[in-house]
């Protein structure tokens, strides 16, 4: 685990200071329940900061490295923004090739030089695990952004949350996830934190897109009941929740599969005139194609709402490892 200075921080209960305060996250495996309450519990918090006055000075003077070794547009924008709307400011690293990576530089010496400008490092790689690397090198707290088709837990906390926002609830829910479940590594975080509750879990795709097998069993070994089905017709009546991922092409050795299942499942607003009066359409984004435009207006549709959750959460999360929340 990263330290970072002194445990004497103000406003910090002290089973708190121990979760969070100088932590590594790069797993959901790390969080218990009452940690997801105190996390959200805060992040409402930082939501009504924003609303009333949009920023605050409670991270001034801090630093954050955002590291990221593939592309993206949300989760990096949204850590720079949560970074910023707290008072800190960024170090953006969005293109390796162009940095000492390219001339060979290893992940562990390249964590360790940016610990030496950063506070705290956020870090998106293609290879599983290398987030539980970097912070085995790192004396300050590290934070995944994602590694390859492992976790991506901050996406699966802003994930919960965005549920609890929209239904009032997370126990007693359906929750139907849809699409790339062998690749979406959003899908594997958020399948892993609804072990915490009890819902009702339904897992829909193409054979060749179905969940990991080592990830079924690790369900299956917690108890939960693993429901598979390639038809979306099968849960679009019943579910509180369908949680709709991409057909992630960039996984793909051999486009052929990936042109066969590209399109394999549609939202359109006709589907959802099945659907509950009452549910959260979710999307961690981008979509290609699997929702059409014609939902966005749905009240039902949640995942923009879903990203703005997206900084929230991470504005608690950096906030909580820098020990000042």
């Amino acid at each position: 685990m990263a330290t970072n200075g002194s445990q004497k921080k103000v406003g910090l209960a002290p089973d708190r200071l121990a979760s969070f305060y100088g932590r590594d996250i790069v797993s959901v495996m790390q969080f218990s329940r009452d940690d997801l309450t105190y996390i959200f519990g805060v992040a409402d918090e930082m939501r009504s900061l924003v609303k009333r006055v949009g920023a605050t000075d409670l991270l001034k003077g801090y630093v954050l490295g955002n590291l990221f070794y593939e592309p993206s547009t949300r989760t990096s924008s949204s850590f720079i923004a949560a970074m910023e709307r707290l008072g800190g400011s960024v170090i953006p690293i969005h293109g390796v090739q162009y940095s000492s990576v390219s001339k060979g530089e290893s992940l562990p010496d390249t964590i360790r030089t940016l610990q030496c400008y950063a506070d705290v490092i956020v870090l998106r790689h293609p290879e599983i695990g290398a987030s539980a690397v970097a912070a085995r090198y790192a004396t300050k707290p590290v934070i995944s952004a994602g590694d390859g088709t492992g976790e991506h837990p901050t996406q699966g906390l802003l994930d919960i949350y965005t549920i609890y926002s929209e239904l009032g609830a997370v126990d007693g829910l359906h929750v139907a996830m849809v699409g790339d479940l062998r690749n979406g590594r959003t899908v594997h975080s958020l399948a892993r934190l609804l072990r915490l509750y009890d819902t009702k879990m339904t897992f829909v795709a193409p054979d060749i897109l179905q969940l990991p097998a080592d990830l079924k069993a690790e369900l299956e070994d917690s108890g939960r009941v693993v429901r598979e089905t390639g038809r979306l017709q099968d849960v679009i009546a019943d579910a509180d929740v369908i949680y709709v991922t991409r057909v992630q092409k960039e996984r793909f050795d051999d486009l052929r599969l990936y042109e066969a299942v590209k399109d394999y499942y549609e939202i359109t607003p006709e589907l959802m005139e099945q659907a509950k009066p009452r549910m959260a359409l979710m999307h961690p984004l981008p979509r290609v194609g699997e929702i059409h435009y014609d939902v966005d207006d749905d009240p039902r549709a949640a995942y923009f709402r879903q990203m703005e959750n997206g900084m929230y959460v991470r504005m608690a999360l950096l906030a909580a490892v820098l020990g000042k929340v």
